[in-house]
């Protein structure tokens, strides 16, 4: 008897007439059981010929409807299935990278009695031992790795990473080896270099998508190793954001209609080096350049404002009649 039918007479046990009533119209658990295994066969990973590697982290989307009808029962119907899964795997020889873990989902564009499966393998990862996982410890360090979600601190001088006791940062997957790969940093003119060797593993490592040997890291590389995925995270390496501190570099010089238009008055005739016998010179303007006021007759100091100086004749002449009509 298969995984699946086992499952399926549990759930006849397990269901009441209320719960019979709730799934009339609405996804089974019995198709959710059976997405579940063809997820598992169709994503199997071949590690060698007696080891494959089955998904062990499951996300099952459904209807807005669906999703408030199982939320109750919930709790229930996720042991069963999980424990439907591990079954197979026994009768199928699959290994799981960690526990199933399974993580229902409400999706607003799937219609009552529809549903999606998605699945990965998701190892469990021990840290380094003695090693601070809380969050300022973190965002204080220079680079990390980003594994399953989780940030590890990535401390010079290396950081070993494999399945064994050896390793710095263990990672439970069947496909790392004990001592698969070695992250080194070295601290350069640019600052720290961060590069990645693999240590002969088994199954190799690839960067990028790439198989290397040794490889450096830059901000956002990916490296996978079996089926877990290290994303190598530098916060500190990426451009800063633009800042309205002054530059030490030295300013262009204005172009001329930038620059101040303020003139100095040009010198008064016949006004000597203690200025007593003219005026004193306009305010400056911008634009049209101030006009040199007309020079005044000794003789007509009382004369003002400026502008009646000129009409007035020089001295010793009369002045001028006004013609007859």
């Amino acid at each position: 008897m298969g995984a699946l039918n086992r499952f399926e007479q549990r759930l006849e046990h397990m269901v009441t007439g209320a719960f019979a009533r709730a799934f009339r119209s609405a996804v089974q658990p019995m198709e959710i059981a059976a997405a579940l295994q063809r997820e598992v066969d169709n994503s199997v990973q071949i590690l060698s010929r007696e080891r494959r590697l089955a998904p062990n982290y499951f996300a099952i989307d459904l209807s807005a409807t669906d999703f408030d009808r199982l939320s109750t029962y919930g709790e229930t119907l996720s042991r069963e299935l999980a424990s439907m899964l591990h079954e197979h795997a026994a009768e199928q020889h699959y290994l799981y990278a960690g526990p199933v873990q399974l993580n229902f989902t409400r999706a607003d564009d799937l219609s009552t009695g529809r549903f999606r499966v998605r699945s990965r393998a998701s190892a469990e990862v021990t840290p380094v031992a003695g090693q601070s996982m809380t969050d300022t410890a973190v965002n204080r360090s220079p680079l990390f790795l980003e594994i399953n979600g989780v940030r590890h601190p990535l401390e010079p001088p290396s950081v070993v990473i494999g399945r064994g006791t050896n390793a710095d940062l263990r990672i439970d997957d069947p496909g790392i080896s004990r001592r698969h790969v070695e992250f080194r940093l070295q601290s350069g003119a640019e600052g720290v270099v961060v590069s990645v060797l693999d240590l002969g593993s088994t199954n190799g490592t690839t960067v990028n998508g790439r198989r290397v040997q040794q490889s450096p890291l830059a901000d956002g590389a990916v490296v996978q190793i079996g089926s877990t995925r290290i994303v190598v995270r530098a916060p500190q390496s990426r451009a800063p954001a633009p800042s309205s501190a002054p530059s030490s570099e030295p300013k262009p010089a204005p172009a001329p209609w930038q620059q101040s238009q303020r003139r100095q008055p040009a010198p008064q005739a016949g006004q000597g080096a203690s200025g007593t016998n003219a005026s004193p010179p306009p305010p400056p303007r911008v634009d049209p350049p101030p006009r040199a006021p007309a020079k005044r007759s000794r003789f007509d100091k009382r004369h003002k404002p400026p502008f009646r100086v000129a009409e007035q004749p020089p001295p010793g002449q009369p002045p001028p009649q006004p013609s007859g009509g």
